[in-house]
């Protein structure tokens, strides 16, 4: 199962982006996590429905610091999920 997740609210700036890689690194899924140029972080996910639905809830809850206004789920068709490797963080240096 392959999902993207829009995280809006306070989620830049504050760690979220090492918070999401940091959870989902630990479910075992693969993708990635980075910041919109509007405020938001975007978020795509494979793995086990079970474990996207724990993802999801951790981006609920967010880091430290961070205020989650809404998570905006939509899944993608299993294609998307081919090439996806380890979790990473895109645009960190």
């Amino acid at each position: 199962m392959v999902c993207h997740y829009l995280v809006k609210g306070r989620v830049q700036g504050v760690g979220f982006r090492w918070f999401v890689h940091r959870e989902a690194s630990a479910i075992g899924l693969h993708g990635w996590v980075r910041n919109t140029d509007d405020g938001e972080v975007e978020v795509v996910a494979a793995g086990e429905a079970e474990d996207l639905a724990e993802l999801k809830e951790a981006l609920r809850k967010g880091s430290r610091g961070s205020r989650v206004d809404a998570v905006v789920e939509h899944e993608l068709v299993e294609s998307e999920g081919e090439g996806l490797g380890p979790f990473q963080i895109e645009g960190a240096w």
